[in-house]
């Protein structure tokens, strides 16, 4: 995978995204969150330190939010629905239940409105 189809996947709103590269992306982003945070917390409080993992963890959130809604909206794609659907993403509890959801939902077998193939930009 090159750098240009990375920033397809995790940036762009365009094309269809299969069940396991959702799932994949999606674990990664919890995966780099998580670790953000776990520095954070091994921080001393009020050092540099712990200013810097605060700042860092708040920038990979906001990055993470969209290319979540990027994910998402890929997903859904994928079988046929329109991306607005991926608004459900925000709401808290329901967001993993959608995200299960999308994990396996089954892709729509051949080309649709979205794009040709899956795992490709449009």
């Amino acid at each position: 995978m090159d750098k240009e189809q990375l920033i397809w996947l995790f940036f762009r709103l365009s094309g269809r995204v299969g069940r396991a590269a959702y799932f994949l992306a999606g674990l990664l982003l919890f995966v780099v969150q998580a670790f953000i945070l776990y520095r954070f917390m091994q921080a001393p409080e009020q050092s540099t330190a712990s200013v810097v993992f605060a700042l860092v963890f708040w920038i990979v959130v906001i990055v993470s939010i969209w290319c979540g809604v990027a994910l998402g909206v890929k997903r859904l794609h994928d079988f046929g629905q329109p991306g607005i659907v991926a608004a459900s993403l925000f709401v808290p509890v329901l967001s993993y239940i959608v995200f299960i959801v999308l994990c396996l939902y089954p892709s729509d077998p051949g080309p649709n409105r979205f794009g040709t193939i899956t795992n490709a930009p449009q």
